[in-house]
């Protein structure tokens, strides 16, 4: 008998010892790959490269690394209303349909966005997984399901990646769509090897620099700037980080990925504007962050400067990621754009809206535990 015991602690011991393996592999995987060949040449080409690393176009901030473990610490203290104070309403079925050759988009919380273009489908920085982290138990955790699973999401023409950010790039959901759909990955430089190294065929990548532009399913999709930065490890800027137009013959979207304010999206609002619509991100922002998140009164500032017709905000609702209360982003956006006659539309995660015919916002975020 004893020998069965000890028999069956090693077993277990084993079984334990094979799936910490298994979990660390997956951890390795998760942080990416490394750009190398001609990824890496492409790479040096660009006029934002140079002593190894990307640059942003407008010099900021961004927090030391030293002090990120401690940040990260204050984040995980649920306190000063960071969470919703009640359950997030879902949408799993929109009551509007989809415009066949007009524009709509589905919110599917964070930045995981489906904009519906002259009757094509493009899908920005989709994340699926429960934790924007390369560790399953560990990292910020959803505050609302997915309204919808991965499995019942539309065919899509085209993925779209903003930079390599664990909350706008998720293995898991890289890997499914790989097997699921068969849209290409526009990314912009550099991510090409974190998508190989996950399974994504060569084929299926498309890598641009800032200004470069591609066309995909009768869409131009331009890679454009942002002010941010990237890096899935403490290793920083080994990767483009950008924002995306995508342009149909009549519609025209702008989404924004995470940036801080900067003077640059004037530029891109002449040189590809103006937009029927702007993805802008309003939440996880900090006086610790000012130049690589922008708050909402500079969304709104940057929709403006855009030509935008109407503001979506993003990157706000489904992961505590800065110190602000959960519902601060919105409610300072709404008071900014009624004060500057901005059309918004703040739908409920998995909702669609029409661009044409948006409804004003209903405060449904301020009746939560009501």
């Amino acid at each position: 008998m004893a020998g069965n015991g000890s028999m069956g602690r090693l077993l277990a011991g084993g079984l334990a010892l094979a799936a910490a393996g298994w979990a660390l592999r997956d951890v390795r995987a998760a942080l990416g790959g490394r750009a190398e060949g001609e990824r890496l040449a492409r790479m040096r080409r660009s006029p934002r490269f140079r002593d190894g690393v990307f640059h942003n176009p407008v010099p900021g901030a961004v927090v030391p690394a030293g002090t990120m473990s401690r940040l990260l610490g204050e984040l995980l203290l649920e306190r000063d209303g960071r969470r919703p104070p009640g359950p997030i309403p879902l949408v799993t079925s929109p009551s509007t349909r989809p415009s066949a050759d007009g524009l709509s988009v589905v919110w599917y919380g964070h930045a995981t966005t489906l904009v519906e273009i002259e009757g094509r489908r493009v899908l920005f920085d989709p994340v699926w997984s429960d934790r924007c982290s390369p560790v399953p138990l560990v990292g910020p955790k959803r505050l609302h399901p997915m309204p919808v699973p991965l499995t019942a999401l539309p065919v899509v023409d085209a993925v779209v990646i903003s930079h390599d950010h664990y909350d706008h790039l998720d293995m898991a959901t890289v890997r499914a769509l790989t097997a699921r759909q068969a849209a290409p990955f526009l990314v912009p430089l550099g991510i090409g090897a974190h998508l190989e190294r996950w399974g994504v065929p060569r084929s299926r990548i498309v890598e641009l620099d800032w200004e470069e532009e591609t066309l995909v399913a009768g869409l131009r999709f331009v890679a454009t700037a942002a002010r941010h930065f990237s890096g899935r490890t403490l290793t920083r800027n080994t990767t483009l980080w950008g924002s995306w137009v995508v342009a149909g013959k009549n519609r025209r979207v702008f989404y924004a990925g995470d940036s801080g304010y900067f003077d640059g999206y004037a530029g891109i609002g002449s040189a590809h504007g103006p937009f029927d619509l702007t993805l802008m991100p309003v939440g996880a922002y900090s006086p610790s962050w000012p130049d690589i998140h922008m708050n909402p009164e500079e969304a709104v500032n940057a929709h403006l400067d855009l030509g935008g017709e109407l503001l979506l905000p993003v990157h706000w609702a489904s992961f505590t990621l800065a110190f602000h209360p959960w519902a601060e982003p919105v409610d300072r956006l709404w008071r900014e754009a009624k004060a500057r006659d901005v059309r918004l539309a703040v739908p409920r995660p998995g909702d669609r809206v029409d661009a044409d015919d948006a409804p004003a916002p209903d405060s449904w975020w301020e009746l939560l535990g009501a």
